[in-house]
Formats: structure tokens, sequence, C-alpha cells
């Protein structure tokens, strides 16, 4: 099915077309109406073209109403103010579109919707645990993933885990000779980090153990058997742990393509630079040097020593893309500290003439009130610790309101909506601006939060089974009618859906979904207090449950964009 805007430009397409001809108008922009006495829709295409056509706005307005192409969607336009096209909608319409929204599949194909969508999210550096500051990269790149997939993308999820380093000769010095055993296995992230930790006080009162770490690095890089083996297993073991994180947020990926899976292509690439004259050596070193209308730093690719670069890892990773994906477009999740480097590499892949549409989609920092997280400090908060806080809050929430669920049905509900508060909390901020972490804030239950629109689709859930209890089972058979203001107004915001996830996938925000939720559920409990279900005529309470439940499958939908679940019962 068409999405409405679209619908509806057509229809004023072919009246355009039979009053003017051929005359080659600018596109006509179908926008939501501001306030509902402006109807339901809104264009200003008689401004737009007043020059083009040659006449008043408000003549070319009256032209179009004149003659608007029959069809069965529009009931009336009217003109307003300088010549503004307000459009009313037939209710009709509106009720069978509300249910093929919930039947049918949108028409996105006027999208370039060919090849893959690769997105790059989350990144954890290995033999550390996730922390709250890899939140925002994972729950706002699983967003957006979602968000393509909506649309009809064939959307890749990419992992690049940090897997290589001069951290990993560090790690296997520290393994071997303060490794405590019994907390490897109890958990091997934990006691892997304690001995990191443990290396770096040691060498400040032995600095060889720095040169004993580069030596156990070279032999890892040159594919020494025990280090190699080392290597793997402390990857593993940190996967297998944050595998655990990704499970709970529900996130997924398809690739874990790591630093290391590039580094054979790396020397590849600074030939390849040097061959084309864009690498050239400066003190022992390759660089790149960009043209000063650019406005960018030189970027190393190669160090003197030999030693590869971010920015090498991060053009092979390209590379490697263009060779083996048909790429539609390339998007990459970090925090806007790599604003620069993100510029630098994108800039040399256009120096080597690599045309690959690429975004470096940033987001702002979170951080205390006093400053941003610091494992020197001793202020990091584990991403588990944040998700069992934000559980346990839930649960006692859903014990004092709930005493008679069982534990079991507790402990669900409870992990449920303690993740998607703390998911909603970040994701319906506009992702460019910064965070204070309140753990009041990011765990609140009221407002404009996940828990209220979870409710919201209960309590949905609720009326719909207490009419089935009443024999009124409520299906898609049944006929909607939009007869008053409240159920005009929730059945206009419901249509306008597609809409909303259009403009959400083009400026990577998902706040503007998580704005469009609120404001659903708002709707729809204003329209249930002013609009009785239960205990109406037949013919009314089908209508109004209908109008309930595809309110409901909407905010689901809507959520499961966002990657935050629904619950039956609360």
């Amino acid at each position: 099915m068409q999405v409405i805007d679209r619908e509806i430009a057509k229809i004023f397409e072919a009246t355009v077309k039979k009053v003017y001809g051929d005359i080659e108008t600018k596109k006509i922009e179908v926008s939501v109406a501001t306030n509902e006495k402006f109807g339901d829709f809104q264009t200003n295409f008689a401004m737009m073209n007043s020059k083009i056509i040659g006449k008043n706005p408000r003549a070319i307005a009256q032209e179009i109403v004149d003659n608007l192409e029959p069809n069965n969607v529009i009931d009336k336009l009217e003109i307003a103010g300088p010549g503004f096209i307000n459009i009313f909608l037939k209710s009709e319409y509106l009720g069978e579109l509300l249910k093929k929204s919930r039947n049918e599949k949108y028409d996105f194909s006027f999208l370039n919707r060919d090849g893959d969508v690769i997105i790059d999210f989350s990144s954890p550096n290995i033999a550390k645990r996730m922390h709250i500051g890899h939140l925002r990269s994972t729950i706002i790149g699983d967003s957006v993933a979602r968000i393509y997939r909506y649309l009809g993308y064939h959307l890749v999820a990419d992992n690049h885990i940090g897997d290589w380093g001069t951290q990993f000769g560090k790690l296997i010095i520290g393994y071997r000779r303060w490794l405590n055993q019994e907390a490897y296995k109890e958990n091997a992230i934990e006691e892997l980090e304690r001995v990191y930790v443990e290396f770096t006080k040691q060498s400040e009162e032995h600095p060889e153990l720095e040169e004993e770490a580069r030596l156990e690095l070279k032999k890892l890089q040159d594919g020494d058997e025990e280090n190699y083996a080392l290597w793997k297993e402390f990857i593993k073991v940190s996967l297998d742990e944050y595998e655990k994180l990704y499970t709970r947020l529900d996130v997924h990926f398809d690739t874990y393509y790591g630093e290391s899976f590039y580094h054979p292509m790396m020397q590849g690439v600074v030939d390849e630079l040097v061959e084309k004259g864009l690498a050239v050596e400066d003190d022992g070193a390759k660089v790149v040097f960009f043209p000063e209308e650019d406005n960018l730093f030189p970027c190393i690719v190669q160090k003197k020593d030999g030693a590869f670069l971010y920015s090498t890892s991060d053009i092979a990773t390209i590379k490697f893309r263009r060779e083996n994906y048909n790429v539609n477009k390339l998007i990459y999740l970090t925090d806007e500290r790599q604003q620069d480097h993100f510029k630098q590499f994108f800039k040399i892949t256009e120096m080597l003439g690599w045309d690959v549409e690429k975004y470096h989609i940033w987001f702002g920092i979170m951080r205390f009130a006093d400053g941003v997280f610091s494992t020197r400090k001793g202020n990091v908060i584990r991403l588990e610790q944040l998700l069992d806080e934000g559980k346990k809050r839930a649960y006692d929430i859903v014990n004092e309101k709930n005493p008679d669920l069982s534990a079991e049905e507790k402990d669900q509900i409870a992990e449920v909506v303690g993740v998607g508060a703390i998911k909603y909390a970040d994701l319906s901020q506009n992702r460019q601006s910064p965070i204070i972490f309140e753990w009041d804030k990011i765990l609140s239950f009221e407002g404009n939060t996940a828990p209220y629109l979870q409710y919201s689709y209960a309590r949905i859930q609720s009326i719909l089974r207490k009419a089935a209890a009443e024999g009124k089972e409520i299906d898609y058979s049944k006929e909607i009618k939009v007869e008053n203001k409240q159920e005009r107004a929730l059945a206009d915001h419901i249509a306008t859906f597609p809409m909303v996830v259009l403009k959400a996938a083009e400026s990577f925000k998902p706040n503007i979904i998580a704005d469009y939720l609120f404001e659903l559920s708002k709707k729809f409990n204003s329209f249930y207090n002013s609009c009785p279900i239960l205990n109406q005529e037949d013919d009314i309470l089908y209508s109004r449950g209908l109008i309930a439940k595809v309110a409901g499958e909407t905010i689901k939908e809507g959520l499961s964009l966002l990657g935050i679940k629904t619950l039956d019962r609360m």
C-alpha cells in the first residue's frame, strides 16, 4: 500500500497535469496539518509554483480545488491564507487505511534499495567488560538497523571489535604470571581486566615488562602457536560475555569482523596510497596530506616502525566491503570525538576514487555531571550493572502493583520493563545531544518513558480481552468508522507512521519514532477517555475496538524499531 502523503501527492499530480499540462512544476509536498481545523494534511504547492505558473497563489489553489481529480481519498479541499491548500480526508478511506496498515506492507519501492546497507556499531575492545559508554553505539546502531530493515533494505550488521593491538602482549604476560584460574573460570573477562591492570602497576616498578610485552606481541603477529591460541581464547571468552549482554538487549550482528581481520590487507592499502602518490614519506612515516581547502590535519597511515593505525584499518575495511559486497551505503556509529578521524579516512577513500556512499553517524557522549566516565577514576558503571539495576527497580514496582503474579511472571515483566526503560531513556534523546547520566532519569518509569508506552499497549490488550470475554472478538473483518474528532486525531496520527519511519531513516534519528510513539499513546489515552469502547452498541464497540487494536499494534511495531519489547499484561 502507498504511504499516505505519496498517495495524496499522486492525486495532486494528476490534477496539476490536467490543469497546467506539461508545465514543469516543483515537486508536490504534502505535510501533516498543524491544527485539526486545517484538515488532515496541507500543501503549499500553489505558493511554491506561483512564479513558474505565472499566477497568484490563491488563484492556483482555487484552480486545483475546482479541478480536483476524482478519487476515494480526499473529501474536500479548502484554501487558507496566501494559498495553502488544506486537505480533508474521507472517513471511509481513513478507516480502511487503518486496517490495511496492519494487514498489508507499505510500498517503499521509491527508495534505492539495491545492494547491501552495512552498519558498523557497538565495537567493544576485547578483554574489557562493556560499560555504559558502550550503550549508545549499541542501541542506536541496532535501532537504525531495524529501521532500515523495516524499509526493505538488505542490512548487514557488523561488530567491528577491537581485537588487535599492543594490549595483547601485555595480556599474554599478565595471563601467564598473575592469572587466578578459579576467578578466570568464574568470570574470564573480569579476570583478564584485573591482570591487565596488574601489568600496568608492575610495569611502573619494572619498566622492562613493556619490552617483554612488545616481544610477546611480535611473536603473536608472527604467528607463534602458543600466543595465537591465547589470543583466540581471549576473543572467545570476551565474545561469550558480550553475547549475554547482546541477548538481554535483543541486539544481533551478522558479522564480527574485527581489526585483526583487516590486518593482512593493510600493507596493500599503504602500497596503493604510495603508488598513487597520495601517501608520502614524512620523517620515516607514510602520511596523506590533504588539500588546504579540506581543512584536515595530515593522516598517518603507517608509522616509521611499520605499524598501522586506525585510519589504515578503516580504509582497508572499505576496500574489503567494496570488493565483497554490493554496497548501497556504509553507516558507522561512534561518538562525537571521532568526527575528524572519519572525515580524514572518508576523504582518503574519495581520493582513491572509491565511489561509496558512506555516513558517520556520531552521537553525544554520555557522562556524569562532573565529567566523563573513567576506569582510572573508578566511576565506570558496567552495562550489566545498569541492566540489573533497571530490572531490580522494575521488579519492585511490579511486586507492589501485582503481588499475585508468580515470581516467574514478575521476573519476566521486570526484565522487559527495565531494559525497555534504559533503552528508551537514551533513544528518545536527539542522538547528537550529550547525555548526563542520572540513575533516576535513565530508569524513570513515568512521563515520556518506555514503561508508559508499554503500559498503553498492555491497556489496549486488556480492553480487547474484556471485549472477547463478552463474546465481542475484535478482528480485522470489522468496519472502522471515523466519526468524531478524537477518533480522527488518532486515525490521522496512525496513518503517518511510515512517514515518520522514513524521516527517522533519512536523519538516522530513532528519537523521531520515540516522539511519534509518545504522541500516539497520548492520543490513544485521550480517545479512550472520550470514546467508551465496551458497553456500546455493536457497531461502535467493534469500530472503536478495532481503532484501539490498530493503535496497539502500531505502538508495538514502533517500539520494536527501537529494540523495545511489549507485554500483554503489566
